[in-house]
């Protein structure tokens, strides 16, 4: 068996990785690593962690570059390597523009394509865009369905999917925590918050970049000069647009830390040391719970409805004035924190690619 692993963002290979490395254990199944560099030093990054090597990056990340440019220049690059390879399976995973033309692409050449973290709905192809229909368009592609929760499952089931394709495995996000989070660590940013309540920020989300952005920094600082026990750490993205923003509002604050993009070690435990997070971002709405750490997110939809049923999440918005206030309640109303970073965590238990490499074995072998 031959499978074909196809990945190009940073939060694609923190998920892919372990896949990868539960997928190489198997000597009966030869793996091929095609990344397409949608991102280009985080994805790097987070490969060097793990100790992976692409067979081949198309490398298709240039200045100024549209949806279309990248979608075609996956399109074209795929195209050649299924050709050459002509794998088993492509897995892709999520909701990325590279997943979407990967699978595309396999599905012209009619190879079956498995999709890592099935099912995860909006509805809204507006929020987040282009993600909510890249999703879709995947798995109305696909062949083999891993799904993270139940609920994935059943809202592919109402799609029409064949039921006996979608399998329920957790998601593959925990288990990579398995193997970055460390008691241990330190970090010169940490000790710089040692004793602070310490919010973790990630934004990047282009549907929020303007006004909304702007109301999620500003109400980020307000919440900062009116408590002095707390202090922000953000990663902040490459996105030229966000650090023209967050320059704006959250510079010259002794309080705030606009750091580089982390590797996913230190991401990771960052995450484990903080108090809360404030985020517009997807995979961190697994990751956080997963570490008992409540999540506010900045937006109006959320593609991860188990974490607000089972309470590890709350959808927050983008409005100043409510995000000021629900990231002070958590830091003032104990009982309130006590039970979002208690809450159980829906999504997985750390065993999802074992899952995922056991099914691709009884499909094909």
């Amino acid at each position: 068996m031959k499978a074909m692993v196809v990945f190009g963002t940073r939060p694609e290979a923190i998920k892919m990785c372990p896949l990868i490395l539960e997928l190489h254990k198997h000597r009966k199944i030869e793996t091929k690593i095609c990344v397409t560099g949608q991102h280009k030093e985080m994805l790097a990054q987070v490969m060097e962690a793990f100790g992976i090597k692409a067979d081949y990056n198309l490398s298709v990340m240039r200045d100024k570059q549209t949806l279309s440019m990248i979608t075609s220049s996956i399109l074209v690059g795929i195209d050649e390597l299924l050709e050459k390879e002509k794998p088993d399976i492509v897995l892709v995973h999520g909701d990325t523009t590279t997943s979407f033309a990967a699978g595309l692409s396999a599905f012209y050449h009619q190879i079956p394509v498995g999709h890592v973290e099935a099912g995860l709905r909006t509805h809204n192809m507006q929020s987040p865009f282009p993600e909510e229909f890249n999703r879709q368009a995947v798995d109305i592609l696909s062949d083999l369905y891993f799904a993270p929760t139940s609920k994935a499952r059943e809202q592919l089931i109402s799609e029409g999917r064949l039921e006996n394709r979608i399998f329920v495995t957790g998601n593959t996000v925990i288990d990579a925590l398995k193997t970055t989070v460390r008691a241990d660590y330190e970090n010169e940013h940490l000790k710089w918050a040692e004793g602070s309540q310490l919010i973790l920020v990630t934004a990047h989300r282009r549907e929020n970049i303007g006004i909304p952005m702007e109301n999620m920094f500003s109400a980020i600082r307000q919440v900062v000069i009116n408590n002095l026990d707390v202090k922000v750490i953000y990663p902040i993205h490459k996105n030229p647009k966000v650090r023209e923003i967050a320059s704006k509002y959250l510079t010259g604050c002794d309080r705030i830390r606009i750091i580089e993009p982390l590797d996913v070690f230190d991401f990771h435990n960052f995450i484990n040391k903080s108090y809360l997070i404030l985020t517009d971002s997807g995979g961190i709405q697994e990751e956080a719970p997963s570490l008992g750490k409540p999540v506010l997110v900045m937006r109006d939809t959320t593609e991860r409805p188990e974490g607000v049923e089972a309470g590890t999440l709350k959808l927050i918005g983008t409005s100043r004035e409510n995000i000021y206030l629900e990231t002070c309640k958590l830091l003032y109303d104990k009982e309130v924190y006590k039970l979002m970073s208690h809450a159980n965590n829906p999504y997985g238990d750390g065993h999802a690619s074992e899952k995922i490499v056991k099914l691709l074995i009884e499909y094909f072998m």
